[in-house]
This record gives structure tokens, sequence and C-alpha cells, in this order.
């Protein structure tokens, strides 16, 4: 990863955490029923979570308690537009960005001695069967004060009117608990430390749970896309809920993603494009075996790139130059078929959302779609992180550099 941590493309906004804060986020942690980091140092994102934290524990999902009970930590407002590296589910930036628009200022003077322990509650105690997230509607977020300061800021009040009572402003132990408070908690009287819950309402989404599940809900017929093959065969079992369910691989997921108008494909318009070319050359790098040159070298040098195509058997060479050769066929015939001519994957990773879909749907389904068929870097790199960083460790040294360049240049 350290090619990637050097171009600033690896958790390059996360906020340093340590001194004080480390104890304020230990807090959060036993508050939210977890255990304490022994890390004196660390780094977190725009919902709390950290990648040292993640990997000290050994569970990416430190911050749940179960897969229906996320949770996250805010210690500082400079959390506030930041990136959420790993959500649980798609909306969890725009729940976040939703908190600080509502309480921003109210957070900011919170955490100069506090911290806000945050519960996502969508109703849900825990998941029994795979289609439990269909019942994803609303989600309610409570906040938490650690030390229960606004607890406190209570009893200090009460503490207050009880010292105004007839002779107690002379009385000794009166005065040592409200200094005791005082010293411990500071003066709260006029602290706003009240922050009510919010209520998020939910439409299609990505969630991590069962292995990572799809729910498209705002289209002609609700469809769930289950990417791991077991959970998805549990789901299919289960009649209580009229909804299309599909495996990620199926091929019958994209026909009718394409009849619902969730997608579509244009492969005269997007041969010219940039995005066209980064799939052809990762589908070339697919298929070089042993190279006298770089890979990179190969694949930004037409000469190089011309020389290898050509070494590579007919079948390979079909596969990348599908796309090519299926236009070029029906400029003779139109009786040619896609399936006959374009492999399948790299068919599948030439669609993209469909133009009538609003910003935050087409969000979802260019991770959907990238999902199906990884082969653009850049869009990997955008709509799946975590997935990106997975696969960037095995590819070759020379390959990484074309990649770290080529999302360089488009950022």
């Amino acid at each position: 990863m350290k090619k990637l941590k050097e171009a600033n493309l690896y958790h390059s906004e996360l906020i340093p955490i340590g001194g004080k804060l480390v104890e304020r986020y230990n807090k959060c942690l036993v508050k939210l029923g977890f255990t304490a980091t022994k890390l004196q140092t660390f780094h977190i994102d725009g919902i709390g979570w950290s990648p040292e934290v993640a990997e000290e524990k050994q569970e990416v999902n430190y911050l749940n308690n179960g897969e229906a009970n996320p949770h996250g930590i805010i210690i500082s407002p400079l959390q506030q537009g930041k990136p959420v590296y790993l959500p649980f589910h798609t909306f969890d930036k725009a729940m976040m960005t939703q908190v600080f628009k509502t309480h921003g200022k109210k957070i900011k003077d919170i955490t100069r001695d506090s911290a806000i322990c945050l519960d996502f509650d969508q109703g849900i105690d825990a998941f029994y069967e795979p289609l439990d997230v269909l019942k994803y509607t609303t989600v309610k977020i409570y906040f938490h004060l650690i030390d229960n300061l606004d607890k406190v800021k209570e009893t200090q009040l009460e503490l207050v009117t009880e010292f105004k009572k007839g002779h107690n402003f002379i009385s000794e132990t009166m005065h040592k608990k409200l200094l005791d408070s005082a010293k411990r908690y500071g003066d709260l009287r006029a602290r706003d430390l009240d922050l009510p819950s919010l209520t998020f309402v939910t439409d299609s989404f990505y969630t991590r749970a069962f292995g990572g599940v799809y729910v498209l809900r705002d289209f002609i017929k609700t469809i769930v896309v289950f990417e791991d093959a077991t959970w998805h065969k549990e789901a299919i079992k289960d009649t209580n809920y009229d909804v299309l369910i599909y495996h990620i691989e199926q091929p019958e997921l994209m026909d009718k993603l394409r009849s619902h108008m969730i997608v579509e494909y244009n492969l005269e318009a997007e041969v010219q494009t940039d995005r066209y070319q980064r799939i052809k050359k990762f589908e070339m790098f697919r298929h070089l075996k042993t190279t006298q040159h770089p890979i990179q070298d190969i694949l930004n040098d037409p000469i190089l790139y011309k020389s290898y195509l050509n070494k590579l058997d007919i079948k390979a060479r079909k596969t990348v130059m599908g796309v090519e050769r299926y236009l070029e066929n029906l400029k003779t015939s139109n009786k040619h078929k896609i399936a006959d001519t374009i492999d399948l994957k790299l068919f599948e990773a030439l669609h993209k959302p469909h133009s009538s879909l609003e910003p935050k749907h087409q969000d979802l389904i260019w991770k959907l779609l990238i999902n199906i068929a990884p082969k653009d870097v850049l869009y990997w790199y955008w709509y799946d992180k975590a997935d990106f960083y997975t696969n960037f460790k095995t590819w070759d040294a020379s390959f990484k550099d074309w990649v770290v360049a080529t999302i360089s240049n488009n950022i």
C-alpha cells in the first residue's frame, strides 16, 4: 500500500488522535459495549472508525454490536465533512452530514471537553433472516455523551437551586459539592448539551450485512441483490416478501436492471471514452504473462501495446478487442450478437447507471456495477475503496504504478 500512501490515495483524510482524545474515545467504546483500545495514537474517519483500531481488534466492524446495530463516535468537530472509509451502509455518509448540519455548533462546543457516542437505531435489535434488511425504512440517530455530561449539568443546576435555599449558601458541604463538580466537569450551567435524536429516511441502499446486500426499492419493483451465495440461497426460500432476488453473478440480473431502466449501455459512444480505455487496458493486463517491459510502459506506449497485443494467444486477443470487433462486424451485418463477440464481464463493465436516475441513485448503481464487473480501476477506487485496496495488494508492481498514475490524473 506504500505506493497509494505516497500518492495520498490511501486513507489520506483521516484525523490523527492522541493524548486526551484517546481517553475520550475509549470512554465511548466502553459506553457502547466494546473494549477500550490499547493504542496511544491512531486515526479516525468521519464516523469515528479507525483502521488501526480495527487492525488491533482484528475486526473491521468493531463499532457494530451485531450487523443490526452500528454505532459511531464523534470526538472532534474536524470529523465534519470527512469521508467514511468503511461504511456499513451506503447512507452512512449522508447520516453524518445530517448530524453535523443539525447539531454542528453544539458538537463543536461539546467536543471541547467531551465526546459523543452515536447509536444508529433502525428498530431492529438483531437480524435473523437475510430479507430482514427490507425492514430498513427509517433510522433514528441517538446521541449519548461520555460521563453522562448532560445529566451532570442537571445535577449542577439542582445544586445551585439548593444552594440558594435558606442558609445553604454558608454550608461547607454545599460549597464542596459545587466545587467538586466544577473542578471535575467545569461549569456546565450555561452549556447547551441537549442533542435531540434525528430521523434519517432510507431509500435504496447497500449494506455489508449478510455478506453484502443491495436493496433497490425505488424502481418498478424492489430488487434485492446478494453478494454471498449462501445467503442468496437462504433468501429465495423466504416467501413473505414480494421482491425480486438475485445473486450478483447471475447474468439475468443485468437483463432485469436494463429492463427496469436502472442501467444502460451504448457501445458506439463508450469506445470513445477514457473509461473504455481504462477498462480495455485492465483487460490487457489480465492476459499479459511474462513480459520484457514494465506493465506501465506497455499500457502507456502505443507501439509496445500493439506489440504485446499481437503476442497474446488468439482467444485473449479476441477478448481484449471484442468491442471493436463487434462494432466493425455491425457495419456489414446487424445479425451479429454481442454475446458471440464480446466477453460477458467486459460487456457488463461497459454499462452505466441509466441517465434518468437521481445522482444519489447513480452513485449506488455505479457501486453495484463495479461489484458486478470490476474492471475500471478509477471507478473501483471511487465506489468501493475497501475492495480496491484488497485487490491492489495482489497486482504487479509496475501495474500498481499505472493504477496510481491513472487515479491521480483523474482526481
